[in-house]
């Protein structure tokens, strides 16, 4: 492609250079850059991109994308912001391809995850082919293995690269997840979303986002960007509700979902056991009995967005369900790694999601027996959450074990001592701390009686632990297993 037909619809500052060279591709990383890509200097948090300019020049680089005139000789173009600008060119070189597929984004603090698994699995119930984006990286159908992927959302080039070749390979849908920080910094510019689903807004990454009102701006983006004829799916039980409804344009259809308040589809009559939750669903006025392998409050609301999304698709409500039943739980939510004593490994890592999940592991727990949490917090995050973990974990199990989670570049006693501030009980047979996590777990094997509940809670699916000065192989599953079994 001409670097003229890949900047013909970018908001330019000026051109240095000028010169129409043909462009094989877009890169942001020196190493990586291919003879003819043009390098885009992204301005990060720890690094900018124009320090490695030379080096994308020395290693073939045909021209640059940049916030300043630098000094080589091959052409410059000039934009004020190369971060919320990159997805610009990445959507053109790729020829746009979310306009020829059905992309659907979910977002919130919680459930993005389980969610889009759930739409991935309705959609292919009713017979169409539906790739996933998200956390664990991407799949092209449900029964595909992950591929892998840096982040929730990735970064527009290999974001527009993905679809790109989901759209080659004969895939119409596509279910996305889409995080606050991808919105935020515009990695999803370019993106032709014909529906999106809000799950929930509690307090996460304000590290980055500050307040709850800059964390509900960022995520409102994705349903400001819907076009006439596309829908919205809307978690009428969230305060945020209203606020998300308000922000939607003419002509996007607004479904709603809830439990507590009044909406299209509703959940009531509903009971948990260690098979999994049944309750009564109504969609508008016809009701269903609804028997999910997933657990806990959460995964009702998750089964809810899921259906909504499904019918707001046009799928018939008995195909949906019965995706819905058919589907366990995705990897590291609410997984059951152990019987006796039951150990639950969930990648719940704020306020909300450990409440969350300690309230549906307490329906679990036999009234004799004990709900013990295991859990930390993550370092170089926000550390305001932390106390409140500490309360909740304290408010809502008989035993606390208080641990490391990814401490990062951060003193893992420090951490611990913010979580220990949220926590009134002094009772030394309720609280435990042990900062090494696998030490943590095989402490559980004394702690933890064959009728009580365990949740080992913040990492999930995660097979890593990123500590001060490497990335260890670390999987809460596995080391639960090994002590367990």
């Amino acid at each position: 492609m001409k670097l003229s037909e890949l900047i013909k619809n970018v908001k330019i500052e000026k051109i240095v250079n000028d010169k129409d060279v043909e462009i094989t591709g877009l890169s942001y990383n020196s190493k990586t850059i291919e003879k003819g890509n043009i390098f885009v200097c992204l301005k990060g948090e720890y690094s900018d991109g124009h320090d490695y300019a030379q080096m994308a020049v020395e290693n073939g680089a045909a021209a640059l994308f940049c916030e300043k005139e630098m000094p080589f000789k091959l052409p410059q173009v000039i934009v004020k912001s190369t971060r919320h600008q990159i997805a610009d060119i990445a959507a053109e070189f790729y020829n746009y391809p979310s306009k020829k597929l059905n992309l659907i984004g979910v977002t919130g603090t919680n459930g993005k995850t389980t969610v889009t698994h759930l739409i991935q699995r309705i959609v292919e119930d009713a017979k169409h082919k539906c790739a996933l984006i998200g956390t664990l990286g991407y799949k092209l159908s449900g029964k595909d293995s992950y591929h892998d992927a840096k982040h929730t959302t990735p970064q527009a080039p290999e974001l527009q690269k993905t679809l790109d070749m989901i759209l080659k390979q004969g895939i119409d849908y596509v279910a996305m997840e889409v995080s606050s920080h991808a919105l935020e910094q515009n990695r999803v510019g370019g993106c032709d979303f014909n529906g999106a689903v809000f799950t929930n807004l509690t307090q996460d990454h304000l590290d980055y986002h500050i307040t709850m009102n800059n964390y509900f701006e960022a995520k409102a983006i994705l349903f400001k960007g819907l076009k006439s004829g596309g829908f919205a799916v809307i978690n009428n039980d969230d305060e945020y509700a209203e606020r998300f409804k308000s922000v939607i344009q003419q002509g996007v259809k607004i479904y709603t979902y809830g439990i507590k308040n009044d909406a299209d589809i509703t959940a009531s009559e509903i009971d948990f056991s260690i098979h999994g939750a049944k309750f009564t669903c109504k969609i508008h006025n016809d009701e269903y009995k609804v028997n999910l392998q997933m657990n806990g409050m959460f995964s009702v609301y998750n089964a809810l967005a899921a259906l909504c999304a499904g019918i707001a698709m046009g799928f018939d409500a008995d195909i949906c369900i019965k995706a819905l039943e058919e589907t366990r739980s995705v990897d590291g939510r609410f997984e059951i790694v152990n019987k006796q004593p039951l150990v639950i490994v969930d990648y719940a890592h704020t306020p909300d999601g450990l409440e969350n999940v300690l309230k549906a592991a307490r329906e679990l727990t036999p009234n004799d027996s004990n709900l013990v949490c295991m859990f930390g917090c993550g370092g170089d995050r926000d550390a305001t959450k932390r106390p409140k973990m500490g309360k909740i974990a304290d408010e809502n199990a008989d035993i606390v074990v208080v641990t490391s989670d990814n401490p990062r570049s951060e003193d893992p006693q420090l951490i611990i001592s913010d979580i220990l501030a949220g926590i009134k009980s002094v009772n030394t047979q309720k609280v435990y701390v042990e900062p090494d996590r696998r030490t943590a777990i095989k402490m559980l094997k004394n702690i933890a009686k064959p009728n009580d509940v365990v949740v080992l809670a913040g990492k999930g699916h995660e097979d890593y632990q990123i500590l001060k000065n490497e990335t260890i192989h670390f999987d809460d599953r596995e080391e639960a297993r090994k002590v367990f079994n």
